[in-house]
């Protein structure tokens, strides 16, 4: 059986990412993003730096941008509460839906599959843009940035994951867009997918090491 066709069954549980998977949440993330550098006195980044840097989390995002114009992380504490308050009163407001998502997560669950999100973002912000997106009720669990003691790409996100819905590692397929994702799914056990045209950060979905390349996630229903 080939890598490609060996994810390529019915699964009891998935366990979904959220920014670049989802929703394509980079330009909601990077007007916070640059209200937080611009209210310290720092250049705006570029949403192609945005999208390149979206996936480890709002302190991490924030540390990219300040390496990246070469500043000192001294204002990250503050910039993390910019750059919180004005996202979760902006969460949606330019955010989308990626192709097929809705009637996927309904086909999946339709067939009697459980899913969980295992996603870097804060409880408090993934848990706004769900209910803002109506996206809420697909999901029997949440795992969130601050739920476990080590967040993606360490395998703890998953495995609490797994164990919420009951399921053991080799039941659930991981559906991500990056090699925070895919390193997140193998330190687990669990097999692993990439959306074709997620956040990346700059490798091409081919080249993640994932067991599978999906166009949209109407290719796992």
């Amino acid at each position: 059986m080939s890598a490609e066709s060996s994810w390529q069954r019915p699964y009891r549980g998935y366990l979904f990412d959220l920014d670049g998977t989802l929703v394509d949440t980079a330009p909601d993330i990077g007007v916070a993003l640059n209200t937080a550098l611009e209210r310290k006195g720092y250049q705006p980044a570029s949403d192609d730096h945005t999208r390149h840097w979206v996936g480890h989390g709002a302190r991490v995002l924030l540390e990219q941008a300040l390496e990246h114009q070469q500043q000192p992380f001294d204002a990250v504490e503050e910039m993390l509460e910019i750059f919180i308050t004005h996202y979760a009163e902006h969460i949606a407001d330019r955010s989308t839906l990626y192709p097929d998502v809705v009637a996927s997560l309904a086909a999946l669950r339709a067939r009697g599959a459980k899913l969980a999100l295992v996603t870097n973002k804060l409880t408090s912000l993934s848990v706004a843009l769900l209910e803002a997106l109506e996206l809420q009720k697909f999901f029997d669990v949440l795992v969130c940035g601050d739920n476990t003691h080590k967040p993606k790409p360490a395998g703890d996100p998953a495995i609490y994951a797994g164990k919420r819905l009951h399921l053991g590692m080799d039941e659930v397929l991981f559906v991500g867009d990056s090699q925070t994702d895919v390193a997140c799914a193998r330190a687990a056990g669990c097999s692993v997918v990439c959306v074709a045209n997620g956040y990346n950060h700059g490798t091409g979905a081919n080249a993640l090491g994932a067991d599978g390349v999906i166009e949209t996630l109407k290719d796992l229903v």
